[in-house]
């Protein structure tokens, strides 16, 4: 297999791709691309694309895309600026990568379903995204998704150590505070596991995937409560946590409950299923506190 480059490769989701795809091939080469001035990292502007070297490219043969600005508050407050990065930056490197005949993984999301009351989306589900950042998300999908070398994956809440919600209740446990769980709220979180085991699978097996989506999903559905007692299972009832209402606005730019299923990622045999329960204890394996 040919060299991979990943877009966003400092982003916390890149850094446990890298360390798969090395352990998975020690002679390859992994191009680094990052908005960070380094001497192992080429550097890209995504509000000035144009000015990047794309002949970097040349021997690529796997581009992941996992760089964007994900935060929905911040995709409607700055709407104008993250729609710079999100799509028209992001879409001129796919399009630079797609015309050296690169395979681009793009790092999509379930916000791209919108929010219908009671429905199970899957990939074959209409894409009407509601919410800022998934109106960008979705015009990057629909940019490419004719393109025989485009495919995106997309995710559901990733759950590891590092992201944003375990990283808060494992401080609360350490600093002995009373986390606040917002409820409801619910997600069918996959972990960063199974998403590295994704981009790993479709590097090799790319033709295997008739789809240009594929949903990155665990198989039930569950809520930051539960993800907390989860938590409590693990470190035997150390995090305390009280239930907060969020208020209107938070749900402006982010559904209450999206529910989403895949028809490829268990049939393919990419994953195996296994219970919320039994993913988040071998994400949280080796974490002491």
């Amino acid at each position: 297999m040919g060299d991979v480059a990943i877009v966003g490769s400092e982003g916390y989701i890149s850094q446990f791709i890298i360390k798969a795809l090395k352990n998975c091939n020690h002679d390859q080469n992994i191009i680094k691309i990052d908005k960070i001035k380094r001497e192992d990292i080429f550097y890209l502007d995504l509000e000035e694309p144009d000015k990047f070297d794309f002949n970097i490219l040349d021997n690529i043969e796997y581009l992941v895309f996992t760089a964007a600005i994900s935060g929905p508050d911040a995709c409607a407050k700055e709407f104008e600026k993250c729609w710079k990065i999100n799509v028209l930056g992001t879409s001129y490197v796919i399009r630079e990568a797609l015309k050296r005949k690169c395979k681009v993984l793009f790092f999509s999301s379930d916000a791209v379903y919108g929010d219908i009351p009671g429905c199970v989306y899957n990939e074959l589900s209409k894409t009407q995204a509601l919410t800022p950042y998934g109106k960008m998300k979705k015009a990057v999908e629909d940019d490419f998704k004719a393109e025989q070398n485009f495919k995106c994956i997309r995710l559901s809440y990733v759950v590891s150590a590092k992201d944003r919600f375990i990283s808060y209740c494992l401080a609360c446990i350490t600093k002995h505070e009373t986390a606040e769980i917002f409820h409801p709220f619910y997600r069918n979180c996959t972990t960063i596991s199974d998403v590295v085991k994704v981009v790993i699978w479709l590097r090799s097996n790319w033709d295997k995937l008739d789809s240009y989506c594929l949903n990155v999903t665990g198989n039930e559905l569950v809520s930051r409560v539960r993800m907390a007692d989860e938590l409590n299972r693990i470190y035997c009832d150390k995090l305390n946590y009280t239930i907060v209402t969020p208020s209107n606005e938070f749900y402006v730019n982010r559904p209450a409950i999206t529910q989403m299923e895949s028809l490829y990622l268990y049939n393919l045999g990419i994953l195996e299923e296994s219970s919320f329960t039994k993913k988040i204890q071998k994400e949280m394996e080796n974490v002491i506190l």
